[in-house]
């Protein structure tokens, strides 16, 4: 298997549970780390958030992939829009 190291510094000051990692080259996905108040209870389960140019497009590319809408609803929070989508396998 080969392994990929991800390239991102850090976008300054965390905001709030936030912390931005960005590209170091400027080109490629943002990734946002979300804090959660819950402790462990079991394994580590990562959570990524993916920021894109133009949400609606990858949306429906992710969807035509398999993914589902938990809600159908977008959400909005401290300087984001999301929506949260299900994997194939129902884990969202």
């Amino acid at each position: 298997m080969r392994r990929a190291r991800l390239r991102c510094i850090a976008e300054g000051a965390r905001s709030g549970p936030y912390r931005v990692l960005l590209p170091a080259n400027g080109d490629g996905i943002e990734l946002l780390l979300q804090q959660v108040p819950e402790s462990k209870a079991t394994k580590n389960r990562m959570h990524l958030d993916l920021r894109v140019l133009d949400l609606e497009p990858e949306v429906s590319r992710l969807v035509a992939l398999g993914a589902r809408h938990a809600t159908g609803e977008l959400v909005q929070n401290n300087g984001w829009t999301w929506y949260v989508l299900l994997d194939p396998d129902l884990t969202p």
